[in-house]
């Protein structure tokens, strides 16, 4: 089993980092229990969502200056 294991392993790095990616996350998915599927299609429409209200103007982006110096301000002592 190990040396399979080993097999496996050896042809995966030799993959393209994109595909070495997506053989992970297919792995990855394998072996998550079902929740977590469901909480990251929840995840997902959410930022679909999220992406649609900024494409049509609905919302405002705002700068991550001043996100991080709004965080500051309220971590502040």
């Amino acid at each position: 089993m190990i040396e399979t294991i080993d097999a496996l392993a050896q042809g995966a790095i030799q993959l393209p980092p994109d595909q070495r990616y997506a053989l992970a996350q297919r792995i990855l998915a394998s072996v998550e229990p079902e929740e977590a599927t469901s909480i990251d299609d929840a995840w997902t429409e959410e930022i679909r969502e999220r992406i649609l209200k900024f494409d049509s103007g609905e919302t405002k982006g705002i700068p991550g200056a001043e996100v991080f110096a709004e965080i500051d301000r309220r971590l502040a002592p």
